[in-house]
């Protein structure tokens, strides 16, 4: 069983040793073939996972709550993997002489990194991880060579490593805390962790609780250090736009989720699920008015990101079967719809260039296929019923009922009713208002289609999955790995 857990990262490192040293047209199809190979891997070891008891050592836990997790990065890395072909058909070399082989390169490390991180069982492994996610995605975010690109990769590598620092400052002091003299790694297991939690003094649990979830939330996005995020998520190639929003980001909040859990008792129960509170709500008082702007379609995208991480981050917060549930719903139905937002922008942007920067106008008058595909992802975004999001956010909101904290519920509908309201304004004036230049056909149309109709079948299977979460088994052992 844990063994099982390494396959779908070191599948994905072994297409980032092969496809990147083939011919273009070979890399091509090569690509196609670990696609599908390692996303059937991650997800058929995330169904193991979630389906029995948790087993883990010093490196590999593979467990209910990180199940979740891994699939949803197995299922998006597949995806804009396979889509990869399309948009570099018709983008122009930039940062590297070889385009193709450097970019499938930097995302297979990329995904390998991703994989990895959920299934990782020691919080200095999970954090060397995560750094190698910036490595690999920097460069990828940077991939066009144009002076924005360039830019935007610099701030998220320098603003993710910073917080990154910050985040490893907590972890030696957490080390220094918790650990018997002369311990090596090993006491930086989660297991290790939680039997240590006890003897932890509560002042150096707390600075050390404070450290790491500050810190990581720079990489997470969460608002007042969320800055990076409109810049790499506007400039990144598209799929790759997909793996930061759908997968880096709950990635990362996972593993912050996890040190709660190891060291929260110490510092404090209810004063480590404030830390998540507080960065939720910040996060979503900072995102609504943005979503009100109009703006490129990237962008605001990147903008739901924040808002929606927030709502994650308010859900754990809450810490209640029922926000529980919600988080994991909405873990998954965020990561589907954000990513066909992506991948529609690759026609939308054939169709009609000026979008890359400005408010698209007009789309469905130009493609129904395009029109189609953006209007299911920023519903589905937006918790328009019948969409999952919907669903989770309800649960969300009666969890923190249960948790007592009626004002906060009430400053989470209000800004969910706010943005809900941005962001129907700005589909509508993207789709039906007048264009600003004729269309000339986008690339891909078809597969857009497909990925339309695949979103929005898993989108109506995630909102009936909705009426059974709450007493489902997969609840009930996402709570046990939890606690």
């Amino acid at each position: 069983m844990i063994e099982l857990g390494a396959a779908p990262p070191l599948l994905a490192l072994a297409g980032a040793a092969l496809i990147p040293i083939s011919k273009p047209g070979l890399a091509h199809r090569l690509n196609r073939f670990f696609a599908v190979a390692v996303a059937a891997t991650a997800l058929a070891t995330a169904v193991i996972g979630a389906n029995s008891a948790q087993s883990g050592n010093t490196w590999i836990l593979l467990d209910p709550l990180g199940s979740v997790f891994l699939g949803v990065n197995g299922l998006i890395g597949g995806m804009s993997a396979f889509v990869s072909p399309v948009y570099l058909a018709h983008s122009q070399r930039g940062l590297f002489a070889s385009g193709a082989r450097w970019y499938y390169l930097g995302l297979y490390l990329f995904w390998a990194a991703l994989l990895a991180v959920p299934l990782v069982g020691n919080l200095g492994l999970a954090w060397l991880l995560i750094e190698m996610t910036t490595g690999a995605s920097a460069l990828l975010v940077a991939y066009s060579g144009q002076r924005r690109a360039l830019e935007a990769g610099w701030k998220y590598l320098l603003l993710t490593t910073l917080g990154l620092t910050v985040a490893l400052l907590g972890i030696i002091f957490l080390y220094a805390a918790s650990a018997p003299h002369g311990s090596g790694l090993a006491a930086l297991d989660w297991s290790s962790l939680r039997r240590a939690a006890p003897q932890i003094p509560h002042p150096a649990a707390m600075i050390s609780l404070v450290l790491i979830i500050g810190g990581l939330a720079a990489k997470i996005g969460w608002a007042p250090v969320h800055h990076w995020l409109p810049d790499a998520h506007s400039e990144a190639p598209a799929p790759i736009s997909a793996m930061l929003s759908g997968a880096l980001l709950p990635s990362v909040m996972l593993i912050a989720w996890r040190v709660q859990l190891a060291v929260g008792s110490s510092a404090g129960s209810g004063a480590s699920r404030d830390l998540f509170i507080a960065f939720g709500l910040i996060s979503l008082g900072v995102s609504v008015p943005f979503l009100w702007r109009p703006m490129a379609i990237k962008r605001l995208l990147a903008y739901s990101s924040l808002e929606h991480v927030g709502i994650m981050a308010l859900g754990i917060g809450f810490d209640q079967p029922l926000a529980l549930a919600g988080v994991i719903l909405h873990v998954w139905g965020h990561a589907l719809a954000k990513s066909l937002g992506f991948y529609a922008t690759m026609p939308i942007f054939r169709l009609q260039p000026t979008a890359s920067r400005r408010p698209a106008v007009g789309i469905a008058r130009l493609s129904a296929d395009a029109g189609g595909a953006l209007a299911l992802s920023i519903l589905g975004l937006s918790g328009l019923p019948p969409s999952p999001l919907f669903f989770s956010e309800l649960l969300i909101l009666m969890g923190g009922l249960a948790a007592h904290q009626n004002v906060v519920v009430v400053f989470m509908s209000l800004m969910l009713a706010l943005g809900f309201i941005g962001l129907a304004s700005q589909l509508i004036e993207g789709l039906l208002g007048r264009p600003r230049q004729l269309g000339r056909g986008g690339p891909g149309r078809s597969r857009i289609r497909e990925l339309s109709i695949a979103t929005g079948a898993g989108l109506l299977i995630l909102s009936a999955l909705a009426y059974y979460l709450p007493g489902s088994r997969l609840l009930e052992a996402f709570q046990r790995a939890a606690t």
